[in-house]
């Protein structure tokens, strides 16, 4: 079996934590709030042991400096501040997550996106498969043969889907090479992209799942009105949509060529497992008391290979409602769900 990355979005998995976890109001001994970091470090080790990964690397934003950023201003434009508590701990993580021995790397100019792209890349060129862990669907792009995506829902590491290319076309109707093209029609409200006007989800997926992508539909007027209809063959034509198109996918692109520092093929940064005296001091540094066991267990110990799906956890649930848990409202339904009758077992891959 080839051994497994565990490619990080540790902006995703923190604001996550910041928001299930703000009513503890966890704090280390000097005050410095730390209940997103517990979350976090609590996170990234139940998800080493369930996928039995063999390497970690945890990417971060470089918010200050965001390329995507200064080439189109109103990128993000519309969220909300970050509350004080929050911007600490983004901080105060990723100095606590290098003093355990974890691999960071926050990528000048560059986002988390970015930096997970690059470890699937990596992962595949040293023989590894990889596993991104993140509540965002931008990943989705990077689903392979050799990387799965581990989508955090409600319920956790242990209740969350390893989307695979089947499964990913089940739950969206495209396959892994045309979801960024899917979501540059769609838009993301929540990066402030609008979507190609009158195309929403429902007609970007019928549209790639009958011509293929954007530059096969474009190139063939008469069988998209077929597919679509007059009115919205037209949109998708005009010159307005065209460049919400490129726009769209230009910042949905991650760079994926970063030189991340790992060394998979010598057990040398990014690789498991760690040294159990500083890992341990590390988290009693950090204020992050209780937690010692099971991180040890998780990082330190040599890893126990396990299947895709924990016991007792379906990937799909049962009723059409329930899939927002896996994608989101503005994804389209598919027309047939797979439900397996008892958890899938087997290898992760």
């Amino acid at each position: 079996m080839r051994p497994v990355l565990l490619a990080v979005d540790g902006n995703s998995l923190l604001h996550r934590s910041f928001h299930a976890h703000a009513g503890t109001g966890a704090r280390a001994p000097d005050g410095t709030p730390v209940w997103a970091v517990r979350g976090l470090v609590s996170q990234i080790a139940r998800a080493v042991a369930r996928v039995g990964a063999r390497g970690v690397v945890i990417g971060f934003d470089d918010h200050p400096n965001n390329d995507r950023k200064k080439r189109w201003p109103d990128y993000k434009a519309t969220r909300l501040p970050k509350p004080p508590e929050l911007i600490v701990q983004l901080t105060t993580a990723v100095g606590v997550l290098r003093t355990l021995g974890l691999h960071v790397v926050v990528a000048p100019g560059l986002e988390a996106d970015d930096v997970v792209a690059s470890a699937a890349r990596t992962a595949t060129a040293a023989g590894w498969d990889t596993v991104v862990v993140t509540s965002d669907r931008d990943s989705f792009a990077l689903i392979s043969d050799t990387t799965r995506v581990l989508r955090l829902i409600t319920g956790g590491v242990d209740a969350s889907p390893v989307l695979t290319p089947a499964r990913l076309h089940t739950l969206t109707g495209v396959y892994p090479h045309q979801y960024r093209e899917f979501a540059a029609l769609r838009g993301d409200s929540s990066d402030n992209l609008t979507g190609v006007s009158g195309i929403g989800a429902k007609t970007a997926s019928r549209l790639l799942a009958e011509l293929g992508s954007v530059e096969s539909a474009l190139a063939q007027p008469q069988a998209t009105v077929a597919v679509l209809g007059p009115a919205a063959a037209a949109r998708l034509s005009t010159p307005a949509a065209r460049a919400v198109f490129a726009r769209n996918i230009e910042l949905m692109t991650p760079v994926a060529d970063i030189d991340l520092g790992l060394d998979l093929t010598g057990g040398g940064p990014g690789c498991l497992p760690l040294p159990e005296a500083p890992l341990r001091a590390g988290l009693t540094a950090a204020g992050l008391f209780g937690m010692e066991r099971a991180t040890v267990a998780a990082m330190c110990d040599q890893p126990v290979e396990l299947g895709v799906d924990s016991p007792g956890v379906h990937w799909l649930m049962s009723e059409d409602a329930h899939l927002d848990l896996l994608i989101s409202h503005d994804e389209p339904a598919p027309t047939a769900v797979a439900v397996a009758a008892e958890p899938v077992q087997g290898t992760l891959f």
